[in-house]
């Protein structure tokens, strides 16, 4: 018989592959970690310790995964070993450490080994990973748990820490995730800003050292760097193409990311609550859980990366996140503080003339002894304002329902103004120094969360709210106030300590979202603090919504939902239509469709035609909801690279879009189109239609609606909106044809 000579040398190189893939097992634990496209690959060494062997696509063979160890030159004598699972400090690690203990007896040193490894398989997409690793010495057991969307390729990834000891060990450092990666290099995009400038992105190559992202605030820790992330590896991706990793930590408090290229070109990440006075000391037998961090990966671009993790949050963390949101219209910039029930009566009048779901009533209905007339008074006494409200808010309830609209309330349970009776009756539920003067930051202070009396006291806010009036539809959850002069008297008194008081405050916070939606599982809330000083996964558990930004001029807008589209699906996103700039109510409302829509403007100043305008946009809105909150979203052109942003949005079947584009420049001379943009997302062998909506009354559209493309031309010519400084937002509706 004669032997093919290629598959003779095959399978000589396949028999010599197997032998050495079983050298190496017959000392190593091979954890492999995987989702429909990617892998995390674990594996020990021959010390027992847990090492990353391996991060990005996954392989066709899985039995070559024992094959990596041998590839990864990364154990130094010098400085230990770089791509640990979890870190540890004091023994043979140099580099920067996950886990820092001092023990009960004073020693700082932790090593950890290899005990076990379990997966618990949730459903046929949902998997749990998890690793025993353990101190030989102290006994001290750290568990790293790996839960895997498969379908969606997002890791949800945290740690727990038990105390084996018979006495108290000190957390000087828990990092949720410590991961590595091995690449040419490594391009950090990280978004900064503050009030009214959120989302500002700004990407650097990262060099030997240290880069950490980090937030010390406290209560609203987003104000000045958001707990986002995009790392791209060996080039800048786009989106289309490249190889990218998205991440974000699910913590409402403290935070650091700290990414580490390491002495071999390698790239170390570690994310967790931040260590900055932050110590937590934990008693024998006792666990602490940190918060998890949430990462997924393309190799196609930053494009398919977050649609892989809209997809996840929609399905599996945003509250709600496949169901449906409430248009709202809000008083706020109607009459700011300055109202009584018959100015309410007649909004809520207004709110159904516009045809919006809901109306919201903001800030300033509350308290007596000192009336809620300004944001100088009154913060904590959450009894309804007698001479502003003398029939409480079950009568504005009554009244709401009788226009034909929802009724939703404005809070901001935790907080107080030292001019209160809250704070006359509780000076000790306040966070703050007892021998520094009190500093105030819009006339308010922090109210302390980690003690059990004032968790019940803001969960009674919400309680009382609903309980008296169970037809309210709607509450907007603020949060103005970052922590000045951290320090808590119950701590004190309780004789725990002072450094535990950034990590349980937030403990406190979501024991109290916990009972709430225990007791109202399905009333909108929306997450807001001054803007988008707190917007992370460990919040929206509990919230269906959250504010942006408290910027809403349209322009302004167009680039700060286009970052936070990275990391958040639009249906989570609220955008409404105020007197914030000049530019015309179109621009305003195109802006706000791409999410969750609503409005804060004074309808009865709105002229015959903008009224006209709006109660079409409306409708219009209705019409294409559904593809904005459920869609795939496709960024189809950069406002940072062009002078105009346009976005779609495609459903899952492909048979209908809706596209945004908007001028984002008023320079005369400026090209806006002069080549068409490419959609994406389409099916190339069918046929589509498109067509102009919301249009302004008086006006048609310049495109020819008669037209039908093929998905394959759509994609690879594209689709000309004709923007100009006449027609500087256009709204698309793409439609299938009926074969």
């Amino acid at each position: 018989m004669k032997i093919n000579r290629f598959e003779f040398i095959k399978k000589i190189v396949s028999f010599f592959v197997l032998y050495a893939v079983n050298l190496v097992t017959a000392w190593a634990v091979v954890i492999p970690i995987e989702t429909a496209k990617n892998a995390l690959i674990l594996q020990t060494d021959a010390d027992n310790r847990l090492l990353i062997t391996y991060f990005g696509v996954k392989l066709e063979n899985s039995s070559e995964y024992a094959l990596l160890n041998a590839q990864m030159k990364q154990d130094d004598n010098r400085a230990g070993v770089f791509n640990h699972a979890y870190t540890p400090s004091g023994t043979w690690n140099l580099v920067e450490p996950a886990l820092s203990i001092t023990h009960s007896d004073g020693n700082l040193s932790t090593e950890l080994k290899f005990i076990s490894y379990k997966n618990e398989v949730i459903d046929a997409n949902v998997q749990i990973h998890s690793v025993l690793l353990k101190d030989p010495v102290y006994g001290t057991e750290i568990t790293l748990y790996y839960k895997t969307y498969i379908n969606e390729n997002v890791i949800e990834q945290w740690s727990t820490i038990k105390n084996k000891e018979k006495g108290s060990i000190t957390l000087q450092k828990y990092a949720s995730a410590n991961l590595n990666f091995v690449d040419k290099d490594y391009y950090l995009t990280l978004f900064h800003g503050g009030w009214g400038r959120e989302m500002n992105p700004e990407q650097t190559l990262l060099s030997y050292g240290i880069k950490s992202l980090d937030s010390k605030l406290g209560t609203r820790p987003d104000s000045f760097m958001q707990p986002v992330f995009m790392v791209s590896f060996d080039k800048p991706a786009t989106e289309e193409n490249g190889k990218i990793l998205l991440g974000t930590l699910a913590w409402s408090g403290n935070y650091k990311m700290e990414f580490e290229v390491d002495p071999y070109h390698n790239l170390r990440l570690i994310a967790g609550i931040n260590p900055y006075s932050s110590e937590y000391r934990l008693v024998s037998d006792k666990e602490f859980e940190t918060p998890s961090f949430i990462y997924t990966f393309s190799n196609q671009g930053i494009g398919e990366a977050s649609r892989q993790l809209h997809r996840w949050a929609r399905n599996y963390r945003l509250l709600d996140g496949n169901g449906s949101r409430l248009t709202l219209l809000n008083n706020w910039e109607s009459t700011f503080f300055d109202f009584n029930e018959a100015k309410l009566i007649n909004l809520f009048a207004d709110g159904k003339k516009l045809g919006v779901d809901l109306f919201l009533l903001d800030d300033g209905w509350f308290a007596n002894k000192y009336p809620r007339n300004d944001d100088r008074a009154g913060l904590g006494d959450w009894e309804p304002n007698r001479k502003k409200l003398p029939n409480g808010i079950g009568y504005l309830v009554k009244e709401a329902d009788k226009a034909g609209i929802k009724f939703g309330i404005w809070i901001e349970p935790e907080m107080v103004n030292p001019k209160s009776e809250l704070y006359e009756k509780h000076p000790e539920w306040v966070i703050k120094q007892p021998e520094r003067p009190e500093f105030y930051f819009r006339n308010q202070l922090v109210l302390d969360l980690t003690n059990p009396q004032v968790q019940d006291y803001v969960f009674q806010i919400v309680d009382n709210l609903f309980g008296k009036n169970t037809e309210v539809a709607y509450i907007k959850w603020d949060c103005n106030t970052a922590i000045y002069n951290a320090n808590s008297s119950y701590l004190q008194k309780t004789g725990q300590n002072q450094s535990q008081l950034y990590v349980d405050y937030v403990k406190g916070l979501y024991r109290v979202l916990e009972r709430i939606r225990s007791k109202y599982p399905k009333i909108p809330m929306m997450l807001c603090s001054s803007g988008g000083g707190r917007v992370d996964y460990g919040a929206l558990k509990y919230f269906t919504e959250f504010w942006p930004s408290d910027n809403t001029g349209p322009v302004e807008r167009a680039y700060i939902q286009w970052n936070y589209s990275y990391f958040y699906p639009a249906i989570a996103l609220c955008n409404h239509i105020t007197d914030w700039s000049k530019v015309g109510i179109k621009y305003k409302t195109d802006v706000a469709m791409m999410g969750k829509m609503g409005y804060d403007i004074v309808v009865s100043n709105l002229s015959e035609k903008e009224l006209m305008f709006s109660q079409d946009a409306v409708k219009a809105y209705n019409s294409v909801k559904e593809l904005v909150w459920h869609g795939d979203l496709y960024r189809l052109a950069s406002p940072y690279e062009n002078p105009y942003s346009s976005l779609m949005f495609v459903n899952e079947v492909k048979s209908r879009a809706v596209i945004f584009n908007y001028v984002v420049t008023n320079r005369f001379d400026e090209k806006f189109t002069p080549t068409p943009i490419r959609l994406q997302g389409l099916n190339p062998e069918q046929k589509y239609r498109i067509k102009e909506v919301n249009l302004y009354p008086g006006t048609s559209t310049t495109l020819d609606t008669t037209a039908i493309f093929s998905g394959d031309y759509l994609m690879k010519v594209g689709f000309n909106p004709d923007l100009n400084q006449q027609r500087t937002s256009v709204v698309l509706e793409v439609n299938q044809e009926a074969k």
